[in-house]
């Protein structure tokens, strides 16, 4: 179910009131499209730059995607916890040892927002390393497209 508040109450009013329920706010996620288009520059990168496109994904992440701080304990390894992440230093609290992590969410979760911010990066270096992409136009007709599939 999505709608707005009264709506979800009064949906949620004539549900069966031993059932749960979660609520979250909704938003857009980007579309294929746009994902697709990503890809395709993320693989012109790394072919100029001769790194993976693993290598350029994460750096576009770190560059122009979405990420937040974490600090665990420095014995437990992060790796079966978080996909893409980088240390950014260790810390002492009552005097147990922490490893400060920045997580980066991947794409796949990015809301139309965030892709449209991510695509924009990925082509500012494109363009500084002369990879051509879609025109200004082009690239607004991809995120217009996205909105209205979505309304």
């Amino acid at each position: 179910m999505t709608g707005n508040a009264i709506q979800v109450m009064q949906w949620l009013y004539n549900q069966d009131k031993d059932k749960k329920f979660t609520i979250k706010e909704f938003k857009e996620k980007r579309s294929l499209d746009q994902n697709a288009y990503a890809w395709k520059l993320i693989n012109e990168i790394g072919n100029v730059l001769r790194k993976s496109k693993e290598e350029v994904y994460l750096q576009m992440l770190r560059d122009y995607g979405q990420g937040e701080i974490v600090s665990i304990l420095s014995s437990i390894n992060p790796k079966g916890y978080f996909k893409y992440y980088e240390k950014i230093g260790i810390g002492m609290i009552n005097n147990k040892e922490f490893t400060h992590y920045m997580i980066y969410k991947g794409s796949s979760e990015f809301d139309r927002k965030e892709m449209s911010i991510f695509i924009d990066g990925i082509v500012q270096e494109c363009k500084q390393l002369g990879i051509s992409t879609l025109t200004p136009d082009e690239i607004a007709l991809l995120k217009f497209i996205e909105n209205a599939s979505n309304t």
